[in-house]
């Protein structure tokens, strides 16, 4: 789209997007190297004024301060945020944008935290609750043995019923029945109930479920990293210190993970600086994580009903806040079940550069009241990444591409 006379989309904020004008005998009268000076003289009316310093850091790649955060964050120029995450995105993934064959599966909806942000969780014998046997989750993976899929994405409630060995099984029958698949599974949160059931330490814990065949871990979990807004709306999870020291085992034992924020409920600007540099921090020391991904809040059946879903305003701001803070991460991806395809399609021109992938019944969102599908297909995954004129990549869970 074009906007104060240059372009947003895979362009923006490209060298190669503006030529030096051409003199009566065709040879170049100004420097193509004049392109940041050029560049200056829009951002007076492109961007606010407040912006304008932080333009000046992401082109000379100085990392951003939580006041910067802040000030992104207070900033209602849609576009001018765009713009700056934009560079950083073409910078580090140029116009190339991913996309995973995966499948999810939720195995279990009892969860003894009962988070009010989560409309998924029942208590046992609740209307609703479930727990899939390890039959059930067998046919689940066989039932696609026809689909390219790399990864299965599995996690869960805290369900005091199910032994720990529940979870070895799971891994190695998922690996005995189709043994190149990648397992991206369980959250800190789940991998520190695990370790609390079988009386070990996380560390082994976590060795003895990567010898049964879990690959990475999701990102899920971490939500807000304040104490004030977890004792409010999740007091039983652990600590924001423990999902770390969880993610830091794991990365040190040679296990990646995503990470995540729940953003969109009660948090405060603040707040959401805090998590971003909390994250960024942790990636200096262990260089593990391999996407973030802002998690929209989504209200609808949860006991924070009264708040107000997430407009597509705030999640294209956060996923541009993101890019920009996070200078350390290679991935910044949009959760299309969250946010809608629409939006993060938008969001590859707003510093995303992963669509996720396929997904394929996902729950979790859905009992939220989400209205996206439970799936995309492969094709449209494809289509939606190159009408927003960039390239498609597929890849697996390591970013390796196919």
């Amino acid at each position: 789209m074009e906007s104060m006379g240059f372009t947003v989309g895979s362009t923006m904020g490209s060298a190669e997007a503006v030529e030096s004008p051409k003199s009566a005998d065709g040879t170049r009268s100004v420097p193509v190297n004049r392109f940041p000076t050029m560049m200056q003289e829009r951002l007076g009316l492109f961007l606010d004024p407040d912006l304008e310093s932080i333009y000046e850091k992401v082109v000379h790649q100085e990392r951003l301060s939580a006041e910067d955060g802040l000030t992104l964050f207070r900033s209602n120029n849609l576009l001018g945020l765009g713009f700056l995450a934009n560079l950083v995105r073409e910078r580090i993934n140029g116009n190339d944008a991913y996309y995973i064959y995966n499948q999810h599966i939720n195995y279990t909806n009892i969860c003894k935290n009962g988070c009010s942000f989560c409309a998924f969780s029942r208590k046992e014998g609740q209307d609703g609750a479930y727990v899939m046997s390890l039959d059930e989750v067998a046919e689940k993976v066989r039932s696609r043995l026809n689909e390219p899929i790399t990864e299965v994405h599995i996690v869960g409630g805290l369900n005091e019923r199910l032994p720990y060995t529940y979870y070895l099984k799971m891994l190695s029958t998922i690996k005995k029945i189709r043994p190149s698949m990648h397992i991206q599974a369980f959250t800190a949160v789940e991998i520190s109930y695990l370790a609390g059931i079988c009386g070990q330490s996380v560390e082994e814990t976590l060795q003895e479920l990567k010898e049964a065949g879990l690959g990475s871990l999701p990102g899920g979990g971490a939500e807000v990293f304040s104490p004030r807004v977890r004792q409010a709306v999740c007091p039983k999870k652990i600590p924001a210190k423990e999902w770390l020291e969880v993610m830091e085992t794991a990365h040190h034992l040679g296990i990646r993970s995503n990470a995540t924020m729940l953003y969109g409920h009660i948090e405060t600007l603040e707040e959401r600086v805090d998590h971003l540099l909390a994250l960024r921090e942790a990636q200096d020391e262990w260089r593990g994580f391999l996407a973030f991904i802002p998690l929209a809040f989504h209200p609808q059946n949860t006991r924070l009903g009264s708040l107000k879903k997430t407009s597509g305003f705030d999640d294209l701001k956060n996923i541009a806040i993101a890019r920009l803070l996070l200078d350390n991460f290679d991935h910044i991806k949009p959760f299309w079940i969250m946010v809608t395809p629409k939006i993060a399609q938008i969001a590859l021109s707003f510093g995303a550069d992963d669509m996720d992938g396929t997904v394929i019944e996902e729950r979790i969102t859905h009992m939220a009241g989400g209205e996206t599908a439970q799936g995309l297909p492969q094709s449209d995954l494809i289509r939606l990444i190159k009408e927003a004129g960039r390239c498609p990549r597929q890849r697996d869970t390591l970013y390796n591409i196919f």
